[in-house]
């Protein structure tokens, strides 16, 4: 068993039936007007969030109306609609991954608010009915469910549950926000380069008393921030059928193997190119010091 240490590195992120939807390359840009409580890292956040959400909705639509997910607020610069309700159940298409880094902008408003602009360019696609509906959650501090939580404290366990309605093949890559990519599934000595598992069958990673021999020797993950607060991003891959291992190097004693974020963006979307039920489930993780 080995214990893996995750410290943002501060210091140290078709036509076929077998091949995907087309990528189209989309952009947005998209305005966030923060509160007395928000900082600018979290100002930021939910610019990005809604520059994608708006990208995306102009691009393939939405399964609501848009006055379901609009928001207004009124400020000096006066009343402003944006996207900032708008959630990935009521989009038609689904990010992929970044093909330039986002561009932001930044001013202060009478009250001494953050107002950030960010404007994004990515691959996305329409999304079809072919990606496998999976469940996976992040767990802190538990093996169970209902210790579902995607808010750490320095020093907590963090573990991933996943269960599949097929068998199938999964890897998971962690994101930091200097986006450098780590590495966690499959484990850093699994030798196959492949985590397989089984339909309906409920799996805990990243625990070793649940880990199964065929899946190598469990890495454990410790969550670590050096900022007061950092946040991070778990990519969860699933696909019913085996994908090319994304191509990684050693990071160090006691740290997941790591890549580039292009890198990173550049196999995920070769992957989901020509593989129509390859899901991916997003999730965005705080951890505080």
């Amino acid at each position: 068993m080995k214990k893996r240490v995750l410290t943002t590195l501060a210091s140290l992120a078709m036509t076929l039936s077998g091949i995907a939807a087309d990528i189209e390359t989309v952009k947005g840009e998209y305005t966030y007007y923060g509160s007395k409580t928000e900082s600018r890292a979290d100002c930021e956040r939910a610019a990005l969030n809604g520059a994608r959400a708006k990208a995306l909705a102009e691009k393939f639509g939405t399964v609501v109306t848009q006055d379901t997910y609009q928001h207004d607020v009124v400020s000096d610069r006066g009343e402003s609609t944006y996207f900032s309700m708008l959630n990935e159940s009521a989009l038609k298409g689904e990010w992929i991954a970044d093909i330039k880094d986002p561009e932001y902008s930044y001013e202060l408003d009478s009250d001494g608010f953050y107002i950030v602009t960010c404007k994004v360019a990515g691959k996305a696609k329409e999304i079809s009915n072919d990606a496998v509906d999976f469940a996976a959650s992040v767990l802190r501090n538990g093996t169970r469910t209902v210790n579902a939580d995607t808010r750490f404290r320095s020093g907590d366990d963090m573990y991933l549950y996943l269960k599949s309605p097929v068998d199938g093949y999964v890897a998971a890559f962690l994101v930091d926000d200097k986006n450098n990519v780590y590495s966690l599934l499959p484990y850093s000595n699994n030798i196959s380069g492949e985590i397989k598992v089984k339909h309906n069958k409920e799996y805990v990673f990243f625990h070793a008393a649940s880990g199964e021999p065929e899946h190598g020797e469990v890495d454990e993950l410790v969550m670590t921030a050096e900022e007061d607060v950092e946040h991070n991003r778990l990519y969860v891959v699933f696909s019913p059928q085996p994908f090319s291992k994304v191509v990684d190097n050693y990071a160090g004693d006691g740290l997941p193997r790591m890549l580039s974020y292009d890198s990173f963006n550049k196999w995920l979307v070769k992957c989901r190119k020509f593989d129509s039920r390859m899901g991916v489930r997003i999730m965005n993780l705080e951890i505080k010091k």
